[in-house]
């Protein structure tokens, strides 16, 4: 695209200021955009947010944004069961959407997403796994894709959350339906899938809610799940909510060249089993990332600049293995995976 081509700033809305504070800051840093409005059904929440950002209109009703036709971008990181009306509607007004995960709660609705984007081509939708902004992850991408790693064999992460409060005591919690691994298990799907360039085919998975035994909490706090990549290489995924552990992606990578394996202040990448020779410390940053950090590739790809680091593909694809993983860790069954 010509440099010297006007192009009208993007008008962005955000609905929900807990995280999405962070989607307004980044919004409001990038040159091709003003961030416009801001939505949060807590009138106190609402004021201090907007307050930040002068000449932004408040709003408390998440309709007076999506229903604005003078807002061409909605960031929605409200309650998760409300991602997916607000996607649908924002969608149907003609409005780009940047959605927090999981972007929707059931494979129905990402299936009347799907439908609603065909309907509109022009349109550009994307989630916030924000785990490929790492940069220590990013690194690591390109160690395999220079060839570093030989082949992949066996790919492993963990979502270790630590923070089991947030399902038996808050918002979460009090959804009819709530799953840790649509809600955290998204992100290391979506990662070992990027790193390894490959699609997984097939799961199998188990859960057990003991850390939430008790709470009312009714769904799993905890699952495996066995994976099986087009490649022929296997893995595992783990979330686990309950863990006595400070919030860490755990993860280990076998190539026939190389082992990576992830920790909280470096990480090891291995060269051989000798254990005389030392690994190499990887002091990469990690997670070292702005939580509103996918969204300038975003904007760019909406302008036709360049391409979104999360493409609607990857959005869809990501969930896709969760639903798989849910329905197997409930039916005991090995499922493949169905890519919406």
């Amino acid at each position: 695209m010509d440099s010297d081509v006007f192009m009208p700033k993007l008008r962005v809305g955000v609905i929900g200021l807990g995280v999405g504070a962070k989607h307004a800051e980044a919004i409001a840093r990038i040159p091709e955009c003003e961030l416009a409005a801001v939505c949060d059904k807590n009138p106190t929440t609402l004021a201090a947010i907007a307050g930040t950002f002068p000449g932004v209109t408040a709003l408390e009703r998440d309709t007076d944004l999506l229903d604005d036709p003078s807002i061409d971008l909605v960031c929605i990181a409200s309650y998760d069961d409300c991602h997916f009306s607000q996607t649908l509607r924002a969608l149907e007004r003609g409005k780009h959407v940047f959605v927090e995960k999981p972007f929707v709660l059931h494979e129905v609705e990402a299936i009347r997403v799907r439908e609603q984007l065909s309907r509109r081509p022009d349109l550009r939708l994307s989630s916030n796994l924000i785990l490929r902004r790492s940069p220590r992850f990013l690194d690591l991408r390109q160690r395999i894709q220079a060839g570093q790693f030989g082949d992949l064999y066996h790919l492993e992460a963990e979502y270790n959350y630590g923070r089991l409060e947030k399902i038996t005591e808050g918002w979460r919690g009090k959804l009819p339906f709530y799953s840790v691994v649509h809600g955290g298990g998204v992100h290391v799907a979506d990662l070992l899938m990027w790193l390894a360039h490959d699609r997984i085919l097939e799961v199998s998975a188990v859960g057990n809610a003991l850390a939430s035994q008790g709470s009312g909490f009714g769904n799993f706090d905890n699952v495996v799940a066995i994976l099986r990549f087009a490649s022929g290489a296997i893995g595992k995924l783990g979330v686990n909510f309950g863990c006595r552990l400070p919030h860490f992606h755990a993860m280990a990578l076998y190539g026939t060249k190389a082992t990576f394996l992830n920790g909280r202040d470096c990480a090891w990448l291995y060269t051989s089993a000798d254990p005389h020779v030392p690994p190499l410390i990887l002091n990469t940053a990690y997670p070292g990332v702005h939580k509103g950090g996918l969204l300038e590739s975003f904007v760019a790809a909406i302008q036709g600049r360049g391409k979104a680091e999360v493409s609607e593909e990857d959005v869809f694809a990501s969930l896709s293995v969760c639903f798989a993983i849910e329905r197997s860790a409930h039916s005991g069954l090995p499922v493949k995976v169905d890519y919406v």
